[in-house]
């Protein structure tokens, strides 16, 4: 009986570690797919939206976008806390755990509806202040209500979502997305089209919101049928009291995320007008679209990531936190190359040459883009294992940073130094917080073995980046199709292939390798 014991428990550590790698793969995958279509329809829209309604529009979207995300602090971060406390009941199939947290989930969100819909209609009065003048005939006020409209909307069906998503069936959720993402931005490429009405191109967002969500609590309600049981216990003292230490440290993170990640439109819109908003936006589309693709590759992974935590196996734990940073890194630098190289003569052959930007600011939101891709690894560790609370005044110190510098530095060096002040706010994540509580807690490792990884891959990126751009350089066309097109085979090829050359022999790599051969096998 011993000896059958010993026999099954590895053999269900087995059986975990091949789920964790199938639904990581399927994430991935949906995400990736999902995300490659959204750019492809948001590229379309941006370009039918410039050209029906005006780049003073595309300044307005992006600028109340920014002060929705400002209002989205009030969740603070009670989702990420309740998908941690998910893991291990639903590891253990717990269901009675499970259904008292999906109750008080439900709870919050409704209060947090109603106090975000009072918040927002506070601001009215001081749109002005960030707008300034305005040139287009339209009312304001009802575009900004239509924008809250929506968010409170989200806030009422959204909950259930994040039992998929600790389940590590998110992929389930991007699927719906994508069907979603096609369907508004047909529906309003049409409105956009026959009518050229802004608020019904607003208004349809709101309405298909909502069936999005729908669908995704009918399938929920169907796939975890326990959640329709009346019986729900009181949730348990020490879960409760788990989920309010980390609101309280997220709803710095919050504060800090907004701050640092989501002011950029708020500052240039007051210091550089509303229609360098719109100018900047076409290329934060661009770059969200990439963030967004490559970084859900990467945090599809949290929810399989805090399952292995679960098992405490430090050793184990840093050998995956390896595999994922290697491939974090690759994908971080060719995306980076990528951007540098076919930025201009894209934005040029999408929306025309009077829409670029000058060859500073790219070169600042290139390094900035790369900084941000490469937290996603980090991020992804760090929020699986729940550790919101010990690093809590991080963002604060970040976002007064990111706020003074961004305006001290615009002064001198215009839209670049907006940039330039989120690059630095962003070194005190690197230099003290992803050291000390992911390298040093996680994993017991030393800082200065983080030191020299960190500063290792930063090199290489820059030798990569510099090399490549020098050879994009080479030849120059008068025709924008054959230099897009030259600048997309330069980007695909080159930094690719000197990443081979450096890590032909790297133990990540070979067991890339091997993975991809598995699935090539299996197909």
């Amino acid at each position: 009986k011993g000896s059958i014991k010993r026999d099954v428990f590895p053999l269900r550590l087995i059986i975990r570690d091949n789920m964790r790698v199938k639904n990581s793969i399927k994430n991935t995958t949906a995400a990736i797919v999902s995300n490659i279509l959204t750019i492809l329809i948001g590229l379309v829209a941006q370009a039918v939206f410039i050209k029906i309604l005006g780049t003073e529009y595309l300044g307005i979207n992006g600028l109340f976008t920014n002060i929705i995300s400002m209002l989205g602090i009030v969740e603070l971060g009670i989702g990420s806390a309740i998908v941690y406390n998910l893991y291990k009941p639903i590891a253990n199939r717990d269901y009675e755990t499970i259904k008292s947290l999906m109750n008080f989930y439900k709870k919050s969100y409704h209060i947090i509806a109603l106090v975000v819909f009072i918040i927002g209609i506070s601001i009215i009065p001081f749109l002005g202040y960030f707008i300034g003048k305005v040139t287009i005939d339209i009312n304001i006020n009802l575009v900004y209500i239509l924008f809250i409209i929506d968010i409170v909307c989200s806030y009422l069906l959204t909950y259930k979502r994040s039992l998929l998503y600790a389940d590590q069936k998110n992929y389930i959720i991007n699927i719906i997305h994508m069907i979603y993402l096609v369907t508004l931005n047909i529906s309003q490429l049409l409105l956009l089209y026959i009518t050229k009405n802004y608020y019904l191109y607003l208004g349809i967002k709101i309405i298909l919101r909502i069936i999005e969500n729908v669908v995704i609590t009918i399938i929920v309600n169907k796939k975890y049928s326990y959640l329709k049981e009346k019986n729900i216990k009181k949730l348990d003292k020490k879960i409760e009291k788990d989920i309010f230490q980390k609101v309280k440290a997220l709803f710095f993170h919050k504060i800090g995320s907004f701050i640092v990640l989501g002011t950029d439109n708020l500052i240039i819109s007051r210091y550089l007008g509303i229609i360098t908003v719109g100018l900047y936006s076409n290329y934060y589309m661009i770059i969200n679209a990439l963030n967004t693709l490559f970084s859900q590759a990467i945090t599809a992974l949290t929810p399989s990531v805090g399952n292995l935590l679960v098992e405490k196996k430090t050793k184990k734990n840093f050998e995956v936190f390896r595999k994922v940073r290697f491939i974090n890194f690759w994908i971080a630098t060719f995306t980076s190359v990528a951007l540098l190289i076919i930025m201009n003569s894209f934005i040029t052959f999408w929306i025309g040459e009077a829409c670029l930007l000058s060859n500073l600011v790219l070169i600042t939101l290139v390094i900035n883009f790369f900084m941000t891709m490469m937290r996603n690894s980090y991020s992804t560790f760090k929020e699986a294992a729940g550790i919101f609370h010990e690093d809590r005044y991080v963002p604060i110190i970040e976002s007064f940073v990111n706020i003074v510098a961004s305006i001290i530095l615009l002064k001198y060096f215009g839209l670049a130094g907006v940039f330039m002040g989120t690059i630095i706010s962003g070194l005190i994540l690197w230099c003290y917080s992803y050291p000390k509580f992911v390298y040093k807690k996680l994993f017991c490792r030393s800082y200065l073995s983080y030191i020299k990884e960190t500063i290792s891959y930063i090199i290489l990126f820059i030798l990569i980046l510099i090399i490549s751009y020098k050879i994009s350089n080479i030849y120059t066309f008068y025709n924008i199709w054959v230099q897009l097109l030259y600048n997309i085979i330069v980007s695909l090829i080159i930094p690719n292939i000197i990443l081979l050359i450096i890590f032909y022999k790297n133990d990540n790599l070979k067991y890339y390798y091997r993975l991809f051969k598995k699935l090539v096998k299996k197909s």
